[in-house]
């Protein structure tokens, strides 16, 4: 399949958000500072335990940083979409298409700001990652990687139609051993059809990215 244009034309308003509407839109190597900080506050927050305190506890941010500049400069058969409320960077998801066979596109990061949790970001963002698996990939299942003791994350993705079809090893960030603590487990929980799952009520009820 072509890798997706790397347009970064902004969406319309989404919902609304504490401080206005929350836009949804492309992300471009700009906003990569941002997304790097967001994704090294919430690993620090919710995988300790799972990932290494010196990992965790390290300029991560900068790894972060690192990956996501380049991962931005140059996407291929990918999608990376942020959250913004009032200006403020509060979420983002990023979607690999068809990079399983039998499960289909992974969602590969969906991380949310603290204190936006339960305020409909998260749900927004990932109906938005099923709506561009329908519009980009070939095959129609979705599918994401959770941490066995992140029970609270597996509860979200049960109640917007996910099930649980494999656990596994937890992969090292960076493909370096040194930075798990132990030998963390991961769970795969899969939508088969993005577009007959219960995300697709979300679907219907949100305006069409632009």
């Amino acid at each position: 399949m072509a890798a997706v244009p790397s347009s970064h034309q902004h969406t319309a308003a989404e919902q609304l958000g504490p401080g206005g509407p929350l836009r949804l839109h492309l992300a471009d190597v700009d906003v990569a500072g941002q997304i790097a900080l967001l994704h090294a506050e919430s690993w620090r927050r919710h995988y300790r335990g799972a990932y290494a305190d010196c990992f965790l506890d390290g300029d991560v941010a900068a790894d972060r940083r690192a990956v996501w500049t380049a991962r931005l400069a140059t996407p291929t058969n990918c999608q990376t979409v942020v959250a913004e409320d009032n200006d403020r960077l509060v979420g983002f998801i990023h979607v690999v298409f068809d990079h399983d066979q039998q499960w289909g596109s992974l969602v590969d990061n969906l991380h949310v700001a603290n204190d936006r949790h339960r305020t409909g970001v998260g749900t927004a963002l990932l109906a938005h990652a099923a709506r561009a698996v329908i519009e980009h990939a070939r095959a129609a299942g979705m599918y994401l990687w959770v941490l066995e003791q992140n029970t609270a994350a597996q509860q979200f993705y049960r109640a917007r139609g996910a099930r649980h079809v494999e656990t596994a090893a937890v992969s090292p960030p960076g493909a370096d051993p040194s930075r798990l603590n132990g030998s963390p487990r991961k769970l795969r929980m899969a939508w088969p059809d993005a577009a007959a799952s219960d995300l697709d009520a979300e679907l219907k009820h949100r305006p069409q990215a632009r």
